[in-house]
């Protein structure tokens, strides 16, 4: 039976692909290397006849946490075809949000602290100040990206977020978070794995005066060996959360040496194909192994 692959993309990534190469046209030039039958398709255009496809492979679905309910409910639809997907959608949907932290913490592994605050819920950031024995705190959505949302709140002056805050959490879930001085003064890691094994890592740095690392937002990323022990928490985190994937991302800081996750990243990750000259083969060689 001739394989023909679905690339599941979004209607417009806005800026959310600046200063970087796109990782959807790598893509399409290493399946056309390959002489593999694909085509890229949004996965909110009601019009797409998903059964004509083999395989369904999820590459940037960028827009899924502004949508959240109508991606739910593709995923939902998806599986009913019986198509496989990389990543599994199950994967997709557990990973979609960021409550999925308080999981990977209870199976040991050491992730930054987070309270989870439900929609509509009465908020107290003097009782998140003192719990987490800080003077500055990060809020951000428990569904986002991108850095959507998410404020850097300082203890002396918290009260000047207080509305915009009340306001966000009627909308939404959301989770508080200590600031993370160390991604400021060195970076945040990111591992990537292709088919549960590393394939290379990058620190991405944010530029001065910011927080937020994304390259979009002028973020500096470099290419890293990263030391061994770093490597196996990584990887110990895949392999309990990730081994089946296709692809995931693993992204954390060091705090006096010790790794802690930040985010598990399953569903949309740039993948930072650029940094390493073997990044694209090993990409491609987990692809070819999920249609094998």
């Amino acid at each position: 039976m001739l394989q023909k692959l679905a690339i599941v993309t979004c209607e417009s990534m806005g800026d959310y692909n600046n200063n970087a190469e796109s990782e959807d046209q790598i893509l399409a030039a290493l399946l056309t290397q390959y002489q593999l039958s694909f085509k890229f398709e949004i996965w909110s255009d009601k019009s797409v006849n998903w059964l004509q496809y083999t395989h369904i492979i999820i590459k940037s679905p960028w827009d899924y946490f502004d949508r959240y309910k109508e991606f739910t409910t593709w995923c939902s639809d998806i599986i009913l075809t019986g198509i496989p997907v990389y990543n599994d959608i199950s994967t997709v949907i557990w990973n979609a949000d960021k409550k999925y932290l308080f999981d990977i913490e209870s199976k040991g592994h050491r992730v930054i602290p987070t309270q989870y605050l439900s929609k509509s819920q009465n908020v107290s950031l003097n009782d998140a100040f003192e719990k987490f024995d800080t003077d500055s705190l990060i809020f951000k959505p428990s569904v986002s990206g991108g850095a959507k949302n998410t404020l850097h709140i300082i203890k002396s002056n918290w009260e000047r977020y207080e509305d915009q805050i009340k306001e966000l959490v009627q909308e939404e879930d959301f989770l508080l978070q200590p600031f993370i001085k160390e991604v400021v003064e060195e970076g945040e890691y990111s591992f990537i794995f292709f088919g549960g094994k590393f394939s290379h890592a990058v620190l991405k740095q944010p530029r001065a005066g910011d927080f937020r690392v994304q390259h979009f937002f002028g973020g500096r990323i470099t290419s890293i060996k990263p030391e061994p022990g770093i490597l196996a928490d990584a990887q110990r985190i895949i392999n309990d959360f990730a081994a089946g994937c296709l692809y995931a991302r693993v992204d954390g800081v060091l705090i006096e040496g010790v790794f802690y996750l930040m985010e598990l990243e399953l569903i949309e990750p740039y993948l930072f194909l650029f940094t390493h000259p073997k990044a694209k083969h090993n990409y491609m060689t987990a692809i070819l192994e999920k249609l094998a």
